[in-house]
């Protein structure tokens, strides 16, 4: 392979060592009970902050798909480290993990690109995000046998979401799982991190991607990746699917105590 995107945030993120990171992951999944099984599943949200403060969210996402037969994972992720207007399908060949290297369903990456002018292949967005990255781990532990597509939007507004849910909703099929990654309000106290994120909350239950989409324009509530989770409602809804739940909703606070100051993550499942 010529081109591999080598792990940034390892170390840092998650553990670098190989059996600490898999030792870290099992024990997160093993505590992020589900209480029931979700059939047809099509996407998943979860936060990407450090593993020890958003981890455990993040396990109950990766539990509802634990073992399941997909084949590919397409991970959209916010671009935290640069801006450039569109949206990066990575150009390379594989990401790599301390798990080991994954690679890029380049027929689908393809499709996603084909007679678009606002989606493309390339490096931007790719070189340093931590968002597409940390999710990658997760993946290796609950899949078998799987390629990835990483997306990054450069750009969320109404514009490019739209236009990456058409051409989502052109690629995915039932061997197909969609990783849509964000975290939700930052630093603001808990109780009004808890007025913010709750409005997340109640758009992804009642399946509202256009409100949920407005909330975000008019500022109401706060995800930083709320274009790939509009994006995969969006796909979703044009394959005929139509329910979302989400399976937990914490915040920073609730590992570090410190209420005064937090960050909200909440994990979902769409099918």
């Amino acid at each position: 392979m010529k081109k591999i995107r080598a792990p940034q945030v390892a170390g840092y993120f998650y553990p670098a060592d190989p059996n600490t990171l898999h030792n870290d992951i099992q024990k997160m999944l093993s505590e992020a009970k589900i209480q029931k099984s979700y059939d047809n599943i099509i996407g998943i949200v979860s936060p990407h902050a450090g593993y020890m403060y958003s981890g455990k969210t993040a396990a109950y996402a990766y539990n509802v798909i634990k073992g399941k037969n997909f084949k590919t994972a397409i991970v959209i992720s916010p671009s935290h480290s640069e801006y450039f207007p569109g949206i990066s399908v990575y150009d390379g060949e594989a990401y790599q993990t301390p798990l080991g290297i994954v690679e890029i369903n380049e027929e689908k990456a393809q499709k996603l690109v084909e007679s678009s002018k606002l989606i493309f292949r390339g490096i931007q967005g790719h070189r340093r995000e931590h968002a597409l990255e940390v999710q990658i781990p997760f993946l290796q532990t609950v899949l078998e046998d799987f390629q990835i597509v990483p997306i990054v939007m450069g750009d969320q507004s109404k514009v490019f979401v739209n236009e990456l849910a058409n051409k989502l909703a052109e690629v995915m099929d039932d061997e197909t799982i969609i990783v849509a990654s964000s975290d939700l309000s930052h630093f603001y106290n808990a109780s009004e991190a808890n007025l913010l994120d709750s409005l997340v909350e109640r758009r992804i239950n009642e399946f509202d991607y256009e409100k949920l989409q407005a909330d975000l324009d008019e500022h109401r509530c706060e995800a930083c990746g709320g274009g790939p989770i509009v994006a995969m409602m969006k796909a979703a809804a044009l394959k005929n699917y139509h329910k979302a739940e989400v399976l937990k909703r914490t915040d920073s606070g609730d590992v570090t105590g410190d209420k005064s100051e937090v960050v909200g993550y909440l994990s979902a499942v769409v099918y």
